[in-house]
């Protein structure tokens, strides 16, 4: 039995799927499988019920995977121990970002802390908030950058901005005309959301309920269409397509376009969201979180407001 098999079987857990737990692993899915297999024929039990496009833990595989997550988070903290002492800002820090956050953040951030922490080597990942919460909790990343609330035992926060949210308008629509929306008024448009499982479309329908339609109507094309990126929808948006709410960082992410789109802040108050770091209570390097907290703190957009 050997780390590797463990963490091979927490991802299978965590995707319930072979071929995304083998990549999130970076090794081949026929590498993981015969790790695995090899594992429970050790073990002479079965971890995993293997069924067409779907596998599930059973009753036995459940306790052994939670065993080997606090395995895995021990064996984490033994690395971390070894590097008290040393230079905090020396080696590998492994930091994610939900997607909405790392496209517009990971090209300031990156060549700012190499200014301060040259020494310090990022390795960077973007995700949705689930699966940043279980990869850090289970010591595969060290820093996450989300959107507020985060709470979880053992992990503290640090808020870093406030970020508004604006709307993304096609540079033709009658909504240019006005230097406000109201957010009332997106319940009539072709509303371009992120797909499920996205935190920030939670967020948008959070203060705009009206801006899904599922199922309904208008004209040959359903009232609500969703893309897989912020990106994606932006070329949706400016190819007519619909109206869209991104994060201020977002609405300006490259210029080439901006001659077939318009911003628009909202009306009276300005929905908004908090951006925040997280990371485990017990890690050992806080001062590279403070170097990763100033280097974002030194290189804030204007549209963005700091929470320091």
């Amino acid at each position: 039995m050997t780390l590797t098999e463990l963490r091979y079987i927490v991802a299978v857990a965590r995707e319930r799927h072979f071929g995304k737990a083998a990549e999130s692993c970076f090794v081949s899915q026929p590498t993981l499988s015969v790790a695995i297999k090899k594992l429970e024929e050790e073990l002479e039990v079965v971890i995993f019920e293997r069924g067409r496009g779907e596998v599930t833990l059973t009753p036995m595989g459940e306790q052994i995977v939670s065993q080997a997550q606090r395995v895995l988070e021990e064996a984490s903290r033994i690395g971390q121990l070894a590097q008290q002492g040393q230079d905090q800002l020396a080696g590998p820090l492994r930091v994610g970002a939900i997607y909405t956050v790392g496209p517009y953040l990971f090209p300031h951030l990156i060549p700012a802390l190499a200014d301060v922490a040259p020494k310090m080597r990022l390795i960077v990942e973007e995700n949705y908030t689930r699966v940043l919460r279980e990869r850090l909790k289970h010591g595969d990343l060290d820093v996450i950058i989300v959107s507020l609330p985060f709470d979880e035992p053992g992990i503290l926060t640090m808020p870093l901005y406030e970020e508004p949210f604006v709307v993304l308008l096609p540079s033709s629509h009658p909504l240019t005309q006005a230097s406000h929306v109201d957010p009332a008024r997106l319940a009539a448009e072709q509303v371009l959301l992120l797909g499920a499982g996205h935190c920030f479309r939670d967020q948008v329908l959070d203060f705009c309920p009206d801006c899904y339609r599922s199922g309904k109507a208008q004209g040959d094309l359903q009232q609500s269409l969703e893309g897989g990126s912020l990106e994606t929808i932006r070329y949706m948006v400016a190819s007519g397509l619909g109206v869209t709410v991104v994060p201020c960082t977002a609405a300006g992410a490259d210029q080439f376009s901006q001659r077939l789109l318009t911003i628009r802040r909202f009306a009276n108050h300005s929905p908004a969201r908090q951006v925040a770091l997280a990371w485990r209570r017990t890690f050992t390097r806080p001062d590279a979180v403070k170097a990763i907290a100033r280097s974002i703190a030194d290189h804030l957009p204007s549209c963005v407001e700091s929470s320091g």
